[in-house]
């Protein structure tokens, strides 16, 4: 992942304007990346600001997503998250303590879909779900 470090320029390289509230929610994701979910976003930062919306933060997460400055991840039914991370990555959620980590996969460029079979492919996402380590650690084999 590049390091960002203008949140307003990397902003404006993806065409989207800085407000106050998109540099907060922005500001959140690269301090926080534990694949938030909406709701995550809202309730961490309307403390600081009162006059958020939770429509502001839905409004603002998908505009960063349409615009390529943020991806969303559908990894389980309940909740949509977010990833800062844009590069080709996999990710791995664990079905105990419902974290989500990235996951390195080597050569994900190599998985090859035939194009010509379904148009242009424009996202791929990988996701495995499983038991983090520190879930197996703390049940010692409890875990079926």
């Amino acid at each position: 992942m590049n390091k960002i470090e203008n949140i307003s320029e990397y902003l404006l390289n993806y065409q989207i304007k800085p407000s106050m509230q998109r540099l907060a929610i922005m500001e959140y994701l690269l301090a926080n990346r534990i694949h938030p979910t909406a709701e995550d976003v809202y309730h961490a930062l309307y403390s600081k600001i009162p006059t958020l919306s939770k429509t502001t933060v839905y409004n603002t997460l998908n505009l960063f997503v349409a615009q390529g400055a943020l991806r969303m991840l559908v990894i389980d039914e309940k909740n949509v998250r977010f990833d800062i991370d844009t590069s080709l990555h996999a990710h791995f959620k664990c079905q105990q303590c419902m974290r989500v980590y990235d996951l390195p996969v080597e050569n994900m460029d190599m998985v090859k879909v035939a194009d010509e079979t379904v148009g242009q492919i424009t996202e791929m996402q990988l996701y495995y779900k499983g038991y983090c380590k520190h879930c197996l650690q703390g049940q010692k084999g409890k875990i079926n």
